[in-house]
């Protein structure tokens, strides 16, 4: 029962980042990225300080100074900064495709810096994933899409960011990393609207996009963290999958996006080569040890 429970919970998680990524897209068709970011980053902040006080945690602990923070801080910097910058360029199904190839780069980051070890398999899966992210890219053809570059760096940077969790204080919440995370949104922003000499300008339908954004990034923050603490992490991690779905229905029926052959199949290799690496893990480690 658990495991389905945190399966459910992992499918809502996804389907609720995919609609948060919608509405950041639209938004940014209009305003600029660093006036999205810095209100987003303000919104999310308020709503994860609110939930901090709510559970009687201190907002400001001297933890968040440490250095796994400060790595954390610029990882999702470059990652939420990067991945804004894919999906208001690139259609939301391709950007969010490359994205799922974050687990394979983490899990490649937990071999090199905590010694876990991969074996033969997996490291055979993270090539297959490579290969999935080079047909949705396609370096020196025709279809090359430079922008695309943007999500394979925002990869980069969300796969640093788990890792810097990993290694976070424990005294920390989620609560408080939530609070972290979007508060460093906030001054990234508006660096980036005083490099462009941009004012901030807010109507009332960018003040609905940016609120629906922080909803549901909220939403599925939370959402992630019940169902992670609620069934084995080796079930309910193949759901995080599910996000891919979800982004390819928005971008077609939102976006009228239409995905060709390279970048489905690629998208089938990179969801394939990150289950059965998930697949491997829940054989190698107890389902009892795997949280």
């Amino acid at each position: 029962m658990n495991n389905t429970k945190g399966s459910f919970f992992m499918v809502a998680s996804m389907a609720a980042f995919s609609v948060e990524d919608m509405f950041i897209k639209a938004a940014a068709e209009t305003a600029s990225i660093g006036q999205v970011l810095a209100l987003f980053g303000l919104g999310g902040m308020l709503v994860f300080i609110f939930l901090t006080w709510r559970k009687g945690g201190q907002v400001f602990h001297p933890a968040m100074l440490s250095a796994p923070l400060l790595i954390r801080a610029v990882c999702e910097v470059i990652g939420r900064f990067c991945f804004a910058l894919a999906i208001t360029l690139t259609p939301l199904s391709s950007a969010s495709a490359i994205l799922q190839a974050t687990p394979l780069i983490a899990m490649v980051g937990a071999a090199l810096l905590f010694g876990e070890n991969i074996g033969v398999k997996r490291w055979l899966a993270v090539v297959v994933g490579f290969v999935g992210v080079l047909m949705i890219i396609r370096p020196g053809l025709a279809g090359f899409e430079v922008n695309s570059i943007f999500a394979v760096v925002a990869t980069l940077g969300f796969a640093g960011r788990d890792l810097a969790t990993r290694a976070a204080p424990p005294v920390l919440s989620n609560t408080q990393l939530g609070v972290y995370g979007f508060f460093v949104l906030i001054p990234t922003g508006l660096v980036i609207m005083a490099y462009q000499g941009e004012s901030i300008q807010l109507n009332l339908m960018l003040a609905a996009q940016i609120t629906g954004a922080i909803v549901f990034g909220v939403v599925a923050y939370n959402a992630l963290t019940i169902a992670m603490r609620t069934g084995d992490v080796s079930v309910v991690s193949p759901f995080r999958y599910s996000r891919l779905l979800f982004a390819l229905a928005l971008g077609i029926l939102i976006f009228g996006e239409s995905p060709d052959l390279p970048t489905l199949l690629g998208s089938l290799l990179i969801v394939v080569s990150g289950g059965y690496t998930l697949i491997q893990t829940r054989r190698m480690v107890p389902a009892s040890l795997s949280i």
